[in-house]
């Protein structure tokens, strides 16, 4: 599916028991050889907390629930392109689930701890911004909502 020039993706930030995050290597892009987290385009006809369940399955295997917004990334490259990302925080349903490398894409999957992370120069400046962040100010999603037949919603959430 064509992006055109307005991208709209989504990232997943997952943090364990122990507090590690897990975040991923990616084989291309400006972020080729860099720790970022799980992330990727919406597709058509699904939702944004879907699209990043989703993601986070394919290049990691692990299988996760939503928990709340986190935040926004929002640039424009070169003039052009208007490149957007929706940044959520999600859970493990299992967190015994083994990692599987979408090995297409990654180079290299792992649970890391911030502290680790913020001493790594092959960090990313997203997650460098994203570990001094209060996380108790992570909006929740507020589900089964209709705002009107009329609209046609076959699916409608809202993060506050």
């Amino acid at each position: 599916m064509s992006r055109g020039n307005i991208w709209l993706a989504v990232a997943g930030l997952i943090i364990d028991s122990k507090g590690r995050w897990l975040v991923v290597k990616k084989k291309y892009s400006g972020l080729q050889g860099m720790w970022s987290i799980p992330a990727g385009f919406v597709h058509e006809g699904e939702t944004l907390d879907e699209a990043v369940i989703r993601e986070v399955k394919e290049e990691t295997g692990l299988s996760s629930e939503v928990i709340g917004l986190f935040g926004l990334r929002t640039g424009v490259i070169k003039n052009k392109i208007s490149d957007n990302m929706i940044i959520f925080t999600l859970n493990l349903k299992d967190e015994n689930q083994p990692i599987i490398v979408q090995e297409k894409e990654l180079s290299e999957v792992k649970w890391v701890s911030p502290d680790v992370l913020k001493r790594d120069s092959t960090t990313s400046v997203m997650i460098h911004e994203m570990i001094k962040y209060d996380l108790s100010h992570i909006k929740s999603c507020l589900d089964g909502i209709n705002p009107g037949n009329h609209f046609g919603y076959t699916n409608y959430k809202l993060f506050l």
